[in-house]
């Protein structure tokens, strides 16, 4: 019925009563673990933009690899 409130420990005696065992306690992961067990398949890029010597405003396209920490250009324009 919409609007009825049921207690947490009525619907755990429901369940019980049918025979269905709570779901297993999930191992918790921080968001550091998380990161370090996807390293290998993350990358970050960025845009960055230079002024040369001569006045020109080349922009870089720019990705790091998280698991080798390598940065690798991958492209530049010119003004």
């Amino acid at each position: 019925m919409p609007g009825l409130k049921v207690a947490p420990s009525t619907v755990w005696e429901i369940l019980k009563q049918e025979g269905i065992d709570p779901p297993p306690e999930r191992a918790s992961t921080t968001w550091a673990d998380f990161l370090r067990s996807q390293a290998d398949a993350l990358l970050a890029c960025d845009v960055m933009e230079t002024i040369t010597l001569s006045g020109q405003r080349p922009y870089i396209l720019a990705v790091i690899e998280h698991a080798t920490r390598r940065v690798r250009v991958l492209g530049t324009t010119a003004d």
